[in-house]
């Protein structure tokens, strides 16, 4: 006789799937480490198949594991659909959201407006996640992403946020020491801060060669906040959004009607969980916040 199924497990075997390792989906879950393992080897036993290959680098899929995860977020993908049927209510306005949002934005915009949010609904768990990257709601690395560009496949719904302006700063002091540039050309006489290149985790952020040609950065990261902090320390001039830079007194643009850039921010749900109470309170927010600020993104 087999062993009585605990469709728990399938929630533990998603997240092993999904962050590839153990002790990163026990913190997700909220669990320790060995209760987890105990998890993944009931459910093993269970089924009677190896689901996963250990390694060095993590958990890996086995043939097995590769057809229970169909069925395992087919089964998912009901449950949540279950609860968005359900009417709203304070026990819904409960449980995390993750957000993962652009550094800068993540970091300089949102972190300081979600406290206002949590207000609101303290037993609403906000984790914010802000990294150079893109991220995969498919994966469920978050509930919410905030991205440069709609997605083009996958069962996700993309609402535009917002465009906003970027433009080529510098600090005072470096301007002070080095001259102001009047035209484009006169850059090649400048150091420049950008992003390194095969780090570059999205098209829309590649903005020198738009500037001018044959330029290259004297100093470059892969983070928007340390390219900031480059700026801000007189290393030279940078590309930045006018929502970051044009807040701060240190800061002064240069060639404004020449080096002017538009971008988008687009908020990403998963469809599965669009309808959820509490992630769609969290996005409203998002939305809502950054339709009061629009006048930071796209300054007069």
């Amino acid at each position: 006789m087999k062993p009585a199924f605990d469709w728990n497990t399938l929630q533990s075997f998603l997240a092993v799937v999904r962050t590839g390792r153990l002790t990163t989906a026990a913190r997700r879950l909220g669990v320790d480490h060995s209760t987890l393992s105990r998890r993944i080897a009931e459910l093993e036993r269970t089924l009677r198949t190896k689901l996963f290959v250990r390694s060095v680098q993590g958990y890996a899929l086995t043939p097995q594991g590769e057809k229970l995860l169909n069925s395992a977020q087919s089964i998912e993908s009901i449950a949540l659909g279950v609860l968005a049927e359900v009417p709203d209510s304070e026990l819904q306005i409960a449980g995390s959201v993750r957000i993962g949002a652009p550094d800068g934005f993540g970091t300089t915009f949102l972190a300081p407006r979600l406290v206002a949010l949590n207000a609101t609904h303290p037993d609403l768990l906000l984790e914010l996640v802000t990294m150079p990257r893109i991220f995969s709601l498919t994966k469920r690395e978050a509930d919410i992403a905030i991205g440069l560009a709609p997605p083009r496949e996958g069962r996700l719904h993309a609402r535009k946020l917002t465009d906003y302006h970027l433009g080529l700063y510098a600090s005072r002091d470096y301007l002070a020491c080095h001259g102001v540039p009047r035209r484009r050309m006169d850059l090649r006489h400048h150091r420049l801060i950008g992003y390194i290149g095969e780090l570059i985790y999205a098209p829309e952020l590649d903005y020198i060669p738009l500037i001018e040609k044959n330029l290259s950065p004297s100093i470059a990261s892969s983070n928007l906040i340390a390219q900031y902090n480059m700026t801000l320390a007189g290393h030279g001039l940078c590309v930045l959004p006018t929502f970051m830079a044009q807040q701060d007194a240190r800061l002064e643009q240069v060639l404004e009607g020449t080096v002017s850039l538009v971008r988008s921010f687009w908020l990403i749900i998963h469809s599965d969980l669009r309808e959820l109470a509490r992630v769609r309170i969290t996005s409203d927010f998002i939305v809502d916040t950054v339709k009061s600020a629009r006048h930071l993104f796209l300054p007069q």
